[in-house]
């Protein structure tokens, strides 16, 4: 994929007067290491930051060597002001971590005390307004801190890549469609950027690539990609011409922004106008790291880009849509799979979803426009069932009142034949019956949600609290026997 956030991780030791200097640097030295043997380059800061100067020369060589994320490392105690201010005045995302003691053998001149210097380092961040991401058990050995690290690499992306994101939209939100309009000031809090344009921008712009001698060329990717599923090749051309529009839109409007992301307008005139629906183009591009999202929903382009940013992979936003028949449970998914009925459900969108993601697809009409306008100004939609394996459902919301809130959900798409339209998958998540009532209907979310292919819940929590979205406002799907503060106790 293009178009995706790339960090380069520095690693800086740290050590207080009082303690060798040396034990801080071969520590260093191991982590390191053992982080090039496991998981390949990582950058060693040669400046251990003992003092207020140490950490300007860091700083220096970080930027120097174009650092953008900073990983602390406490090799011994560790000096607790010049270690934050070093977090505090890099420009880019830190964590923290510390040495375990190595040996019952060396416990007088090879002991460093990190496990406690750990300590006055989350309160001096704490003093000074620093951001940090600190793991669960952040102590540990050369082996253990060098999959802490690994784990952090996804987490500095996301923050990376929303620190400098621009989001592109085209037109307000659809009549009845409040749900996608939520206030932006939070994108600006994030370090978001965000242009509203008209869709009649969009039109004028569209118009103008009429004849690109670059459309037969996105034709002939498109015809490729399709294959046998190529079931409306005379829309391929108008469709390539849209793609075109939007690409030289993304290329000349992203300013000072290194990505970008696409709140598009999908109704409901613009099938009438543009004589096409987007949801194929929008597919593409979400597959080339440039997610974008329907019905003008900005927080959900933002979650896109979020879940791309983590799991290097292409994402979809779907409607959290409709409920599995009893009759289909009973025969399909009850005894194969360890969920009850109230465990699933079918996500779905009108064919926005990347086609390497569907176990099949064809380009087809977009049904339920179809069913109140001419069928030929609605073609352009991928249809197919979603592929089974393991996903993250996940979504960044403001709420009305300019508020971050947020869930994360894990679970999988079955293999279970949909006999629906669109995009759309059986999707099983454990308690997702209680998840939806207390958390998807009492925190007012929207009906969109983000997907990530694979299980990426432990990532997006800490990019979400990294953000600042405070815990209490990250829900989850709470497993059996821990209760929500809004469950009802006596239900059974």
């Amino acid at each position: 994929m293009n178009h995706l956030p790339k960090e380069k991780i520095g690693v800086v030791a740290v050590s207080r007067d009082c303690f060798p200097m040396t034990l801080s640097v071969s520590r260093r030295n191991a982590v390191v290491q053992a982080y090039q043997e496991k998981y390949g380059e990582i950058y060693e800061c040669p400046v251990c930051v003992e003092n207020e100067l140490h950490m300007r020369e860091a700083l220096a060589d970080l930027k120097g060597a174009g650092c953008n994320a900073l990983a602390v490392y406490l090799g011994n105690f560790g000096p607790e002001t010049p270690e934050t201010l070093l977090i505090k005045e890099f420009d880019g995302p830190a964590m923290v971590i510390a040495a375990a003691e190595e040996t019952g053998e060396n416990l007088v001149q090879g002991r460093g005390d990190a496990y406690c210097g750990m300590l006055n380092a989350s309160y001096n961040l704490k003093l000074r307004h620093g951001e940090a991401y600190i793991p669960e058990y952040p102590v540990g050995t050369a082996a253990e801190c060098a999959d802490m690290i690994h784990k952090f690499a996804p987490i500095a992306r996301a923050v990376i890549g929303v620190r400098s994101l621009k989001i592109i939209s085209f037109g307000p939100r659809p009549e009845n469609f409040l749900a996608c309009n939520a206030p932006i000031q939070q994108l600006y809090n994030l370090g978001v950027e965000i242009e509203e344009n008209s869709e009649l921008d969009l039109f004028e712009a569209f118009h103008k690539h009429h004849g690109d001698a670059r459309i037969p060329a996105i034709v002939a990717e498109m015809e490729a990609e399709l294959g046998a599923g190529n079931k409306k090749p005379e829309i391929l051309a108008k469709l390539a011409q849209y793609e075109l529009t939007l690409t030289d839109w993304i290329e000349a409007h992203k300013g000072s922004r290194d990505y970008v992301a696409v709140a598009g307008k999908c109704w409901p005139a613009f099938q009438t106008q543009f004589g096409f629906v987007p949801c194929y183009v929008n597919s593409r591009l979400t597959q080339k790291g440039i997610p974008v999202s329907c019905e003008v929903d900005i927080y959900g382009a933002l979650s896109e880009f979020i879940g791309t940013a983590v799991s290097q992979d292409a994402v979809t936003l779907l409607d959290i849509n409709n409920s599995v028949p009893a009759d289909m449970y009973e025969s399909e998914i009850k005894e194969k799979f360890a969920y009850t009925l109230k465990d699933t459900f079918m996500g779905f969108h009108c064919g926005n979803t990347p086609s390497g993601k569907l176990s099949f697809c064809e380009m087809k009409y977009q049904l339920i426009m179809a069913r109140s306008l001419p069928e030929e100004v609605t073609q352009g939609t991928l249809e197919g069932d979603i592929a089974p394996g393991d996903i993250t459902f996940y979504r960044l919301q403001s709420t009305a009142d300019a508020r971050l809130r947020a869930y994360i959900a894990q679970g999988e798409v079955l293999p279970v034949a949909t006999r629906s339209f669109g995009a759309i998958g059986v999707f099983a998540i454990p308690e997702m019956g209680r998840f939806y009532r207390h958390v998807l209907i009492e925190k007012n979310f929207p009906h969109h949600g983000a997907v990530a292919f694979g299980h990426f819940g432990e990532a997006l929590y800490e990019v979400f609290k990294y953000l600042g979205v405070p815990v209490e406002e990250i829900g989850f799907n709470q497993p059996k026997g821990m209760r929500y503060p809004t469950e009802n106790p006596f239900c059974s």
